[in-house]
């Protein structure tokens, strides 16, 4: 597991941010009232609470700052001269150092005015020592501004770095830039380094991983190193050393043979010469890349020679000294571009780092207390009487049937070998005829004749066709039957009188609903009725009306008379017994029946007449008017207390709180609060 996490440092404020931060929460968390009423030891109190408050938030700010940055003394040596190198060390301890002492700063101007504020006589002095000491704290941060923002730069700096873990099983590339080391690692890993055809394309450390043997391995991509003094290298050249003289990992050191990437073999060597104090004590495999371009044997002998010669010091640099036997796995050649030899050389450096890691462990101190848990059990024979292993006669048989049929499978020849021995597409015709089953195979490939003898082949084709015909003829007389049976239609002779009326009831009842139906559809009474305003042609009048109701067989005198729009004088007519001379004559009886009958007349149709709330209506659940009243009762009941309090119901228009909250919440300064 990686051990050190830099993506996750939370982000550094500057210091105007930080002062503000800090600030405000003081004055949310702490009381904001106080009058000069208060005894002095109260008001003490509400002064130095603020002031210890502040430094308090002060110090868990700049705290988490400095211990959230790695130490460069405690972590391991390749992050610390990793990050040396990027970001220059001195730099980062005087800025992690100066928000230390800001720290320590704000700590005792705290503990100086909080000595103070103990010996404040009066609100007004115990404000300004309040202020002071605030004051104070804040030009201390607002002067470390210029750190905050350098650290801020390395921490996002920081969170986009690779996650290397210094002691894992790791495969580390390195060599001249533009040699293939990122084509390599695109090839084994699922890493996507950037591939250009010039130098320096790769500027960090990228970081990949591979499986081998079940095992995870960390593959690393470093930039191209050139020869030239170590004080004249970049910050590039230097991330590549730093991997290199920290990460016990096995060393691939790429060549290009063909010398397109601009150096020669020589100055290739000289590098590796130069830097082979490096690999002491780690597996070195020597790569030489791009064999597609210029094959190994075909180089001269000069450069063979410098390849030998590097090939013989990577044979001392494992650990013991001296030269091994085993000199497999130290010179590869291998291609990206072809993908060959690419998978023996990830192989050939996996298996010398595990071999490295064993004998490393075997020599360590703990082995021993761990090879005696172990107890490895050897048999021995028990006498000299061979003993091999016995077979069963049918798992033999089965053995050989299968490699008969494998053998006969790739005999065999597919549609597509026939196909390209015979010409090939458009030109060769598969055969549909060669899969017949037939009595005779010299048979599939004649030709049927239609018609032999006069008289068609295919009706002779079926020996049991009378059989099948005679099989038809009795299923179409069983489905007629069935037919016959579905469309029975009920006689009157075997019912009964009551039976034959309600017969008789039905039947004419299903030809009245019929007839209905046709009437329907003959004179369009279910289309929807024209508006005046688009009968321009005035078609849809009262003669119309007329002579369809007629032709129904419907006095059509009072719709008629409905349809006409009667006008209606704006003077209240005189009753039909009233006398226009005199009053004598008129009987009040009369007169107030006569109204009574207009009154009748002119409300409208359409009103029907009222129900009392007790009736029960179809659908409401309930089973009489007995218990619709009860629960009528009750639902008055359960809103009187409510409505004595003038509470909100369910049947209230609801209003919702638009008070704006500014003017509610909050504290009051001084002036007038009558809008609040």
């Amino acid at each position: 597991m990686v051990q050190y996490n830099l993506k996750k440092i939370t982000v550094v404020p500057n210091g105007k941010d930080l002062v503000d931060i800090v600030l405000s929460r003081t004055q949310r968390q702490t009381p904001t009232v106080v009058h000069k009423g208060y005894a002095i030891s109260r008001l003490r109190q509400f002064y130095m609470r603020k002031v210890k408050y502040t430094q308090t938030n002060f110090h868990e700010k700049l705290s988490a700052i400095i211990d959230e940055f790695p130490r460069l003394d405690d972590i391991h040596p390749f992050y610390g001269d990793l990050l040396h190198v990027l970001y220059n060390k001195d730099h980062y301890k005087l800025a992690l150092g100066q928000v230390n002492t800001a720290r320590n700063l704000i700590s005792k101007i705290c503990k100086d005015y909080v000595k103070l504020l103990k010996y404040g006589d009066s609100l007004y002095r115990c404000k300004c020592l309040k202020v002071a000491a605030l004051g104070r704290m804040c030009t201390v941060t607002k002067r470390i501004g210029p750190s905050l923002a350098y650290l801020e730069q390395v921490r996002q700096h920081m969170a986009r770095l690779p996650s290397i873990d210094p002691n894992t099983r790791t495969v580390l590339i390195c060599g001249y830039p533009n040699v293939g080391k990122s084509s390599f690692m695109n090839k084994i890993t699922r890493a996507d380094v950037d591939v250009q055809p010039y130098a320096f394309t790769t500027k960090s450390l990228f970081v990949g991983h591979t499986d081998y043997k079940y095992l995870r391995y960390q593959v690393i991509d470093t930039p191209g190193i050139l020869d030239r003094p170590f004080e004249d290298r970049n910050i590039i050249e230097m991330c590549s050393i730093t991997a290199l003289a920290h990460l016990r990992a096995a060393i691939l050191f790429f060549l290009d043979i063909s010398g397109s990437c601009g150096y020669t073999i020589a100055q290739q060597a000289a590098l590796f010469h130069s830097i082979k104090s490096l690999f002491m004590n780690k597996p070195l495999v020597i790569v030489c890349n791009k064999t597609d371009l210029q094959p190994f044997d075909g180089l001269p002998e000069e450069d063979k020679k410098l390849v030998m010669e590097m090939k013989s010091e990577a044979m001392k640099t494992l650990v013991g000294g001296g030269e091994t036997a085993n000199e497999d796995g130290v010179l590869l050649t291998m291609s990206a571009l072809t993908d060959e030899g690419v998978t023996a050389v990830k192989n050939a450096a996996c298996d010398r780092l595990l071999e490295q890691r064993v004998e490393l462990k075997m020599k360590s101190k703990k082995i021993n207390d761990c090879l005696n848990r172990f107890h490895v059990a050897i048999p021995k024979p028990r006498d000299q009487k061979p003993r091999p292993p016995c077979i069963p006669p049918g798992v033999l048989e089965n053995m050989a049937k299968e490699a008969a049929d494998k053998a006969d499978r790739e005999k065999r020849k597919t549609e597509r070998d026939l196909e390209d021995e015979n010409g090939g597409a458009g030109v060769y015709s598969a055969s549909l005829k060669k899969h017949y089953i037939l009595a005779n195979d010299e048979w599939k490939e004649d030709i049927i004749p239609e018609f032999l003898d006069g008289h068609n082949v295919f009706d002779f084709v079926d020996p049991d066709i009378l059989q099948r015909l005679e099989e038809l003829e009795r299923e179409e007389g069983i489905r007629m039957a069935d037919a016959a049976e579905e469309e029975f239609e009920m006689d009157g002779d075997e019912l009964t009188p009551a039976e034959k009326e309600a017969l008789a009831e039905i039947r004419k009842k299903k030809s009245l609903l019929i007839q209905e139906h046709r009437i329907k559809k003959s004179n369009a009474s279910s289309r929807p009725i024209v508006p005046r305003k688009f009968d321009k042609d005035r078609q849809f009048d009262t003669k119309r009306m007329g002579r369809q109701l007629s032709n129904l067989g419907i006095d059509p005198s009072a719709a008629i008379k409905r349809a006409r729009s009667q006008s209606r004088g704006r003077k209240r007519e005189r009753s039909p017994g009233m006398d226009i001379d005199g009053g004598d004559a008129m009987d009040m009886d009369d007169n107030q029946s006569a109204k009574k009958k207009l009154r009748t007349l002119s409300r409208p149709r359409s009103r029907s007449s009222s129900r009392p709330p007790t009736e029960v209506i179809p659908g409401e659940g309930l089973r009489d008017s007995d218990q619709k009243s009860k629960a009528i009762q009750k639902a008055r009941k359960s809103v009187k207390n409510r409505n004595k309090n003038a509470r909100k119901g369910e049947a209230d228009r609801t209003i919702v709180n638009l008070k704006p909250r500014h003017l509610f919440s909050g504290k009051r300064s001084t002036g007038k609060t009558d809008r609040r």
